[in-house]
């Protein structure tokens, strides 16, 4: 009992330390994940890059993938590359942990403390670091805890007589691995124990490689369990995860085994730790090199397993596009998706805007409605975005997106009034579609100036904050003054036509209400551009 209460402890020690040393990387690098995912091209060889980079500092990757290809921002053949290139990343702790540095993570640890200690209130780039560093002792302390957890297990015959009976059976060893990595949800934590293990002679090299196999087979149950309830082709990013793990396993286990151990014992013939570390790196990299060449026949063959039976809606017709839970648990990638979300609400906000006009202008009903139908759809995707930014909000975050997390809310609120407003000049279109109001030729003209120059606002709202721009937000900030005395400057205008009966008061109504909502959307591009700057000066 003693014994399975210190490997339990070491092993979440080991998990802890890793989320830690994971959550400090990507607060330190999120801008650049953001940009490295954007680097995505059909080019494979690129997507294996920015899977090895990507995977290496979140140390998961695989529901991630799913995530995005389940938004749409991702194809299948990009995902395959992705996928290759976060096989390469997840060898990096393997790595990290079959190296006795000790001393090392002590030091680690010191220097960790005190620079969180520093950076606690004023220095977040610190901050980051010192999380790094307490990370990575905590994972070390965790594997030395494991280590001599299982140091006992070598006394008993009974222990010993089970693990070598798997070590002495590869099928049975490589379901040990998979089963392992399936319940532990991460095949770095089932290389640990299995490198815990060897180092204390409990398992040799050639009874480790098959519940290695295994462990990279179960390292896709957890793209496969995320892929329950998603589309076509999010399931079919989950199935090559499996047959590409699949498929190099097959080639390991029956051709390529014996080159392996050969390889590894001449480069470390006494450290069995480093034995199993290079063994997992080396299956990974020659996984890849000798499938690239077949990664479009992956794709082909997870399309043949779950075939498109055309039902399923083009993710452009989605309320939501870009989010997905699973990509909450990498939180800059989350919120840059966030940000094209908002983004794609604004222009479906704008559409409103301007079939409303429409409708108003030219008295055309099909407009009229299609402005109801826009904000219908821009109230759901309000609801949606809100909650996925309480959830995010929820995660870790470094300061500067803390700071435009919270100002997101208002900016999506912001947008959403935008199309309240366009809803309400749709409604003034009906009543003059109704009443057959006419408005004189001059203030239609006064009606399409300022409703140029309003929708020209909100463009330069959408493109400041896509940008994240403080010139072309000051730009906004210039173009809505002119829209306020554009509004008062006609308001004069309009009391001179009434006194002079060039307008009647029904009409006279429509127009001053339609002043009103233009000068009214004009405010919120002005606030949705103030804060694009408050960003950029915090």
């Amino acid at each position: 009992m003693y014994i399975l209460i210190s490997l339990i402890g070491g092993l979440g020690l080991f998990l802890y330390g890793m989320n830690i040393m994971g959550e400090g990387l990507q607060k330190s690098t999120g801008p650049k994940l953001e940009k490295a995912i954007e680097l995505l091209t059909s080019n494979v060889v690129m997507g294996v890059l920015v899977g090895a980079v990507v995977t290496g500092i979140i140390q998961s990757s695989g529901a991630m993938v799913v995530g995005f290809v389940n938004a749409g921002i991702m194809t299948l053949y990009q995902a395959i590359g992705i996928i290759m290139g976060a096989n390469i990343g997840t060898t990096v702790t393997a790595q990290l942990v079959s190296f006795d540095v000790s001393i090392l993570s002590s030091i680690a640890l010191g220097i960790g403390i005190v620079l969180y200690m520093i950076g606690l209130k004023s220095k977040p780039t610190l901050k980051n670091i010192s999380e790094i560093l307490i990370g990575f002792a905590i994972l070390f302390i965790g594997m030395r805890f494991m280590k001599d957890a299982v140091a006992p297990l070598s006394e008993y015959p009974f222990v010993r007589s089970i693990l070598a009976n798997i070590a002495n059976q590869p099928i049975l060893a490589l379901i040990a691995g998979f089963l392992m990595t399936t319940c532990l949800q991460s095949s770095s934590a089932s290389m640990g124990i299995l490198i815990a293990l060897a180092s204390q002679g409990l398992m040799p090299l050639h009874g480790a490689l098959p519940i290695l196999y295994g462990d990279n087979i179960g390292s896709c149950t957890t793209s496969l369990l995320s892929s329950i309830g998603t589309n076509k082709n999010a399931k079919r990013a989950a199935l090559m995860h499996l047959c590409f793990n699949v498929i190099g396993t097959l080639l390991f286990m029956f051709i390529l085994s014996k080159p392996i151990a050969m390889i590894v014992t001449r480069l470390n013939p006494t450290d069995i730790s480093r034995q199993i570390a290079n063994s997992h790196t080396l299956f990974n990299l020659i996984n890849v090199v000798l499938l690239l060449p077949f990664s479009k026949y992956i794709v082909k063959l997870a399309m043949l397993i779950i075939p498109d039976k055309g039902e399923e809606k083009e993710s452009d017709e989605k309320v939501i596009k870009y989010l997905d839970e699973r990509m909450l648990e990498t939180p800059s990638i989350a919120f840059g998706n966030t940000i094209k979300e908002v983004l794609r609400m604004g222009r479906n906000s704008k559409k409103s805007l301007i079939f409303s006009m429409d409708g108003l202008l030219k008295k055309s009903q099909e407009d009229v409605n299609m402005t109801f139908e826009k904000e219908k759809i821009v109230n759901e995707q309000q609801r949606k975005i809100l909650d996925y930014l309480i959830k995010l909000s929820n995660k870790t975050l470094d300061n500067k997106m803390r700071f435009s997390l919270d100002l997101l809310f208002h900016t999506v609120n912001d947008i959403e009034r935008i199309s309240d407003l366009s809803e309400n000049i749709a409604e003034l279109g009906q009543l003059s579609i109704n009443s057959n109001a006419k408005l004189s030729d001059s203030a239609k003209d006064e009606i399409v100036e300022i409703y140029n120059k309003v929708l020209e606002c909100y463009n330069l709202a959408l493109n400041a904050m896509k940008d994240n721009n403080t010139s072309i937000a000051k730009d906004v900030l210039k173009l809505e003054s002119e829209v306020d005395m554009l509004e008062k400057a006609y308001k004069n205008k309009h009391m001179e036509r009434i006194n002079y009966n060039s307008c009647s008061i029904d009409d006279g109504i429509i127009y001053l209400d339609l002043l009103t909502n233009l000068e009214r959307i004009s405010d919120h591009c002005a606030s949705i551009a103030k804060r694009v700057i408050k960003i950029n000066e915090h």
